[in-house]
């Protein structure tokens, strides 16, 4: 039987694409939380600077790149007491053959990523 993934698990999978992401462009990793609802998901380092990623998995209809512009305030001015950059990461997930159904385990699926938004 075809199980769609769990909320940890769609998580896990954004969290693997970010993490991907991030490492390609040169982020060096101070911290890495995948639990859900534990904020932020990435803590990097880059050009000597400190980074704060936020990471969510988002279904359809939901788009990737729309946050919760109040909770991404309340990060932002955590990140600003160490001096960090703050971003969020918002990653489309879905079935493989239809992006409106849910990723099913084992299943190819289809990823909507459009790369890191800064908070200002």
């Amino acid at each position: 039987m075809s199980l769609p993934l769990t909320e940890q698990e769609l998580h896990n999978l954004a969290m693997n694409i970010v993490g991907k992401e991030l490492e390609e462009a040169g982020f060096e990793f101070l911290g890495v939380n995948s639990k859900l609802k534990r904020d932020p998901q990435f803590v990097a380092l880059k050009n000597k600077e400190l980074h704060f990623v936020i990471v969510r998995a988002v279904s359809y209809p939901d788009e990737a790149d729309t946050y919760d512009p109040v909770f991404m305030q309340t990060i932002k001015q955590h990140a600003d007491k160490f001096e960090a950059k703050t971003y969020y990461a918002g990653v489309g997930l879905g079935h493989g053959s239809d992006y409106a159904q849910p990723v099913i385990k084992n299943e190819s699926y289809t990823m909507v990523f459009n790369g890191l938004q800064e908070i200002t």
